[in-house]
């Protein structure tokens, strides 16, 4: 399978977009350039048709794929080193391992499956990594590995695939309503209770309600970091991945419309109900949503992630690679929470040796 990277027109070396300046750097010889310069110049690369050369050594003898081990496999070649990698079929882009290089393989962005849109990365890594930081600062009971370089370093910048849906609603809603009234004579106190049926009608419209289309990102992660600012959206360009992680959907946008529709339903209920004031009781008698014109558009969006294991736990920190809103769980060292404990008993015996000495 070919790949393609873009390399510098000055001196070849890879190029990485850089979310701050929105601009694409080369880190070698320094020079920068727009978008628009680059497809002027032709700086994507294709890599080479791989030749095999067959020295007669003798394999292993279970050498082949079992059963669907394959089905999910991908195999590229890095355009820079010409290494041959493995991915799942959902990579749209990767880093080798050998030189570092950002690969992008447009295979997995063809025809259906390239997205339309996509957002860039306006976050850099350097913020991101201190907005960690930030977040771990003062929680005492943190592993110390956390916060070390080597996992700083392993914050990733992903663009995640999303469907974004538009639609047209119709609703009618009905509620049952309550106000009670009070009042006394010299005898009686007297509650008197009216009921009343109340009717909504109205329209509402939706524009680009984000669904993730990823299987392997927590949903409920991707939800904490929105919202996104459409404004940023631009027409997809395979350019803007340099630098970064790119994933394809393996969530089709008719999976995803379950999620979709419960955003919006949720939506249009919320708004529907704040329309009803001044009784002491509303109950639902009856809704009815009609959902017209509906759409899906099909684009990537940055986020930050950095996922790391301590005792057989994985710990999820995932930032919005464009507003740098981030939402992250973070463990406690059962260690450090004794050295605290046994530190404080030993503090807390020596106050009391104190006041003991000071009343003999």
């Amino acid at each position: 399978m070919d790949a393609v990277n873009y390399k510098c027109p000055a001196c070849s070396a890879p190029l990485t977009f850089r979310p701050d300046t929105q601009l694409f750097t080369c880190d070698y010889c320094e020079s920068v350039y727009t978008l628009q310069a680059l497809e002027e110049m032709g700086a994507g690369i294709n890599a080479e048709q791989q030749e095999n050369i067959n020295m007669d050594w003798n394999g292993p003898e279970d050498d082949e794929w079992r059963g669907s081990e394959a089905d999910d496999l991908l195999i590229y070649n890095c355009p820079s080193c010409g290494a041959e990698l493995f991915a799942d079929k959902t990579t749209g882009a990767s880093s080798c391992i050998y030189c570092g290089n950002t690969t992008i393989m447009p295979q997995q962005f063809a025809g259906v499956l390239r997205p339309q849109y996509i957002i860039p990365f306006q976050v850099t890594k350097e913020q991101a990594k201190q907005a960690f930081l930030n977040n771990c600062k003062g929680k005492k009971l943190l592993p110390k590995s956390f916060t070390s370089q080597g996992t700083l370093e392993k914050i990733t910048g992903l663009y995640v695939p999303f469907w974004l849906y538009d639609c047209e609603i119709d609703a009618d809603m009905e509620y049952k309503g309550t106000k009670t009234s009070f009042w006394s004579d010299a005898n009686y106190n007297y509650t008197k209770t009216d009921y009343y049926g109340i009717k909504r009608q109205g329209s509402m419209d939706f524009d680009l309600v984000p669904v993730d289309g990823s299987k392997k990102m927590e949903d409920s992660y991707m939800d904490a970091i929105e919202p996104y600012d459409y404004s940023g959206l631009v027409e997809f360009n395979m350019a803007y991945l340099s630098g970064f992680i790119g994933d394809k959907y393996d969530v089709t946008m008719e999976e995803s419309q379950p999620r979709a529709n419960t955003r919006i339903q949720t939506s249009v209920i919320d708004a529907f109900r704040q329309t009803v004031s001044g009784y002491e009781s509303v109950t639902p008698s009856s809704t009815n949503i009609n959902l017209n014109q509906g759409g899906a558009h099909y684009a990537l969006l940055p986020v930050w992630l950095l996922n790391s294991k301590y005792n057989g736990k994985t710990y999820t920190f995932a930032m919005n690679g464009q507003t740098g809103k981030f939402i992250g769980e973070l463990p406690y060292s059962k260690g450090r929470a004794w050295g605290w404990f046994l530190g404080l008993s030993a503090a807390f015996c020596a106050l009391g040796l104190i006041i003991a000495k000071l009343f003999v």
